[in-house]
């Protein structure tokens, strides 16, 4: 079962909160007027329960407020960005890069900008909305998407791609040497890919371009992993609605795999951008 954290600091700052104002507006005056007549100097000690609901509120409404509206830290688990992404990967993802939305709901209330293609994205699982997932985006609204010979294309032309070599992975990564390396221009952006040269052209499952290309409809986006032959991403389900979104991720602060043959710490992917 997955922890919802939002959920929790929202129900968190209510009950904190709720706490702080009703001894302010209800019982501390209360107390100020019994000690008054009790001859005390001041107000009666507040209850341990206020002092504490005092003391975490403002705490718990400043992460509120972080997550929810401008950088939310995630966790990358799988290969399916590599080279772009690796396992164990601790990124900052901008949360109002596409709009600022309202916590636990994920509605959009200030319209700031939408998803660019190249864009890498992280949004809610449409076969799951509690699971996120992160991918890149290679199709906006109108866009025509097909992919064939391991080659993306979008409206009717390929995707350029340059050959780099073999790839050689680390790590949790491992399972990719030997992979296709290529850099790939997707728009403005250019990015890394991998692919196997023996694996089908879409991952097992994935049917949605087995026959041609589709046009993403409107508010709607196509989202591919690096990792072309070790993604589950539109290829397979479809496309991600707009009130999925969730942010751009846009660094990498921390990188831990314990499977890394000495330090599982790998100190020159820290303060690293992402593209």
């Amino acid at each position: 079962m997955n922890f919802d954290f939002p959920a929790f600091l929202v129900l968190a700052s209510v009950v904190t909160g709720g706490i702080w104002l009703a001894d302010v507006w209800l019982f501390a005056p209360r107390r100020r007027r019994q000690a008054a007549a009790d001859g005390h100097q001041g107000s009666l000690k507040e209850p341990v329960l206020v002092e504490y609901a005092r003391s975490f509120f403002p705490v718990i409404f400043a992460v509120l407020i972080l997550r929810s509206f401008l950088v939310e830290p995630f966790r990358i688990p799988s290969n399916s960005m590599m080279p772009t992404l690796l396992t164990g990967d601790f990124i900052l993802v901008n949360k109002f890069a596409y709009g600022l939305r309202w916590p636990v709901l994920n509605s959009r209330f200030l319209d700031l900008g939408d998803p660019e293609v190249g864009d890498v994205a992280v949004f809610k699982y449409p076969m799951d909305p509690s699971v996120d997932y992160i991918k890149r985006v290679v199709g906006v609204p109108g866009d025509e998407i097909g992919y064939v010979n391991k080659t993306l294309y979008r409206n009717g032309e390929p995707v350029p791609q340059l050959p780099i070599g073999r790839y050689t992975g680390v790590g949790s990564g491992a399972e990719m040497t030997g992979a296709n390396e290529a850099l790939e221009r997707l728009g403005s952006v250019e990015h890394r890919i991998l692919t196997r040269q023996n694996a089908p052209d879409l991952p097992p499952g994935c049917r949605l371009l087995a026959y041609g290309p589709v046009t993403v409809p409107e508010g709607q986006y196509f989202m591919v992993g690096d990792n072309r032959d070790n993604s589950n991403d539109s290829r397979c389900w479809g496309f991600v609605p707009e009130e999925n979104l969730v942010g751009k991720a846009f660094g990498i602060w921390m990188h831990w795999d314990g499977r890394r043959d000495g330090s599982p710490i790998a100190w020159g992917r820290l303060g690293s951008g992402i593209e």
